[in-house]
């Protein structure tokens, strides 16, 4: 038996790495609460109870402890020198202490297993405290394991050594599909103590594994070469990570990919397919953000809000869906990963609503400064100045040519620049023509006027004519009527000046014609 105990103990040692003086103190703590249970007779405290640990014969001994004394008062704790005496000899004297072997046979299958359970209890403690101590340390790092079993949507995964991780349902990517016995890589997310379920929780849709692979993938990274600042993934579906280099010589995008792309190949084989944007990192927020937004091409970056971190990126029309994503996760990730709120706007539609706000404040009188015009700096509006340019109808009434020349830019941007220009008068143009009133609006004004004053005439000349008889009022309201046409169709043909009153000369003269 003692042998036994002895092996039960190194076995349990070797086996779940733990050390071995905790063990006889888990097992000394078992045995004396089994103990204080069976011998209340001899302690009803348990107190004196004392159990100690025989390492020369790999045996527990359970022993109580008394005082010896001449008058015993209290049988838990005290003996009397006869009893004492008849036990140890007669060396002993009054005041010292002694302790008393108890029976471990006497200990029935009720202690038995109440040391047992404590004993389980303690070692089991044991070991959570002591992987908690392994593993805290470790979040962040990739490892590998073994598919053991499915609970509810969760994945359990063997780490060896008699060590499960739980793999949630959230930290799954989407589209794996994972079979019993299939070994899986994952990453270390969490690590607790609590004394259910598994200690460790591990993700596949963590930004971290994508990390950790490049590490093992890219020898730049792993000796710090290449730096990977930032990473974002929407797992199973798209992942952006921003890289930078530590030297001048060294490309950081072109070392993740690899010759060929075999290194980025083998990260997205172990992603099961998952699309990955790789990107260099810059510290200038509008630069980087024009390389989030890969693979579109931003024309132009404007930081609008700098306390809230915002911005607004423009881009082409051919590359407005390409820079939204679907469903919106280009730049749902762009703006994860740069930390800016970005808002995607197209290049036509801005153009057309600065336009019209400038045209608007030309054709209110107000000055329009030409450095509020598209790509032109407070600089070159100096330079433009100095040639007589000063404002924006000028500015569009200039060549190519001598436009290219005064601001010391490319035709290509010289023409842009006119381009802006242009558009802002024609809207000014066009404003212009909706204010003024249309032609044919005041032709048929005029026209009801005239009907106006022929009526009286031929009401007047039928009135005088019907004391003369029925058929010669006939005819002379024939030729009332007639002249009151002839009338109209002088006014009509005649010029309209749009800027006459409705009682000035032009009316007077058709009022005296028809009298």
């Amino acid at each position: 038996m003692t042998s036994t105990i002895g092996q039960s103990i190194e076995a349990l040692c070797n086996e779940q790495g733990l050390d071995r003086d905790m063990v006889i103190e888990a097992m000394k703590d078992a045995v004396k609460a089994a103990a204080r249970k069976q011998f209340k007779n001899q302690d009803k405290t348990g107190d004196s109870i004392q159990v100690d640990w025989n390492s020369e014969e790999g045996d527990v001994e359970v022993s109580v402890q008394k005082t010896i004394v001449e008058e015993v008062e209290n049988p838990s704790a005290e003996l009397s020198l006869v009893e004492a005496q008849e036990l140890a000899g007669d060396d002993v004297e009054i005041g010292d202490m002694l302790q008393i072997p108890l029976p471990r046979e006497e200990m029935g299958r009720i202690a038995a297993q109440t040391a047992k359970q404590i004993l389980v209890q303690k070692v089991r403690e044991a070991i959570r405290e002591k992987v908690y101590d392994e593993y805290v340390d470790r979040k962040g790092e990739l490892i590998n394991g073994m598919v053991k079993r499915f609970e509810r949507g969760d994945l359990i995964v063997d780490l060896g050594n008699n060590l499960e991780a739980i793999l949630p349902r959230k930290e799954q990517s989407r589209g794996e599909m994972w079979n019993q016995g299939e070994r899986i890589r994952v990453v270390i997310t969490d690590v607790s103590k609590e004394q259910k379920g598994q200690q460790i929780t591990v993700s596949r849709g963590s930004p971290e594994l994508i990390k950790r692979l490049f590490e093992m993938e890219v020898p730049e990274i792993y000796d710090e070469t290449v730096v990977i600042k930032s990473a974002v993934r929407e797992p199973g579906d798209r992942a952006k990570i921003a890289v930078s280099s530590n030297e001048k010589d060294v490309d950081p995008v072109g070392a993740c990919v690899g010759m060929k792309g075999s290194r980025v190949q083998s990260i997205i084989k172990e992603l099961r397919g998952e699309k990955i944007d790789i990107i260099e990192w810059s510290d200038e927020p509008s630069v980087f953000a024009a390389n989030a937004l890969s693979p579109a091409k931003v024309s132009q970056v404007r930081i609008t809000d700098i306390e809230n971190r915002g911005m607004t990126v423009i881009v082409g029309e051919d590359q407005l869906s390409l820079a939204i994503g679907k469903k919106g996760q280009n730049v749902r990730l762009a703006t994860r990963l740069v930390g800016w709120d970005i808002k995607i706007v197209s290049e036509e539609v801005l153009k057309k609503e600065i336009a019209l706000q400038m045209g608007r404040m030309i054709a209110s009188g107000e000055a329009v400064p030409i450095t509020e015009l598209e790509g032109v700096t407070p600089i070159q509006a100096e330079a433009l100045a100095e040639h007589g340019i000063e404002d924006i109808e000028k500015l569009a009434a200039t060549s190519v040519d001598d436009l290219s020349e005064y601001l010391n830019v490319s035709l290509d941007e010289a023409e842009g620049i006119l381009s802006s220009a242009r558009t802002i008068v024609a809207a000014k143009e066009a404003d212009g023509e909706e204010s003024t009133p249309d032609q044919a609006d005041v032709e048929s004004s005029e026209a009801a006027e005239v009907a106006e004053i022929a009526e009286p005439v031929a009401t007047e000349g039928a009135s005088d004519l019907n004391s003369d008889g029925e058929n010669t009022v006939k005819d002379d309201t024939s030729e009332a009527a007639k002249e009151g046409d002839a009338v109209a169709e002088a006014a009509s043909e005649s010029d309209v000046d749009t800027g006459s009153d409705e009682n000035g000369p032009d009316n007077t003269n058709v009022e005296e014609s028809a009298a």
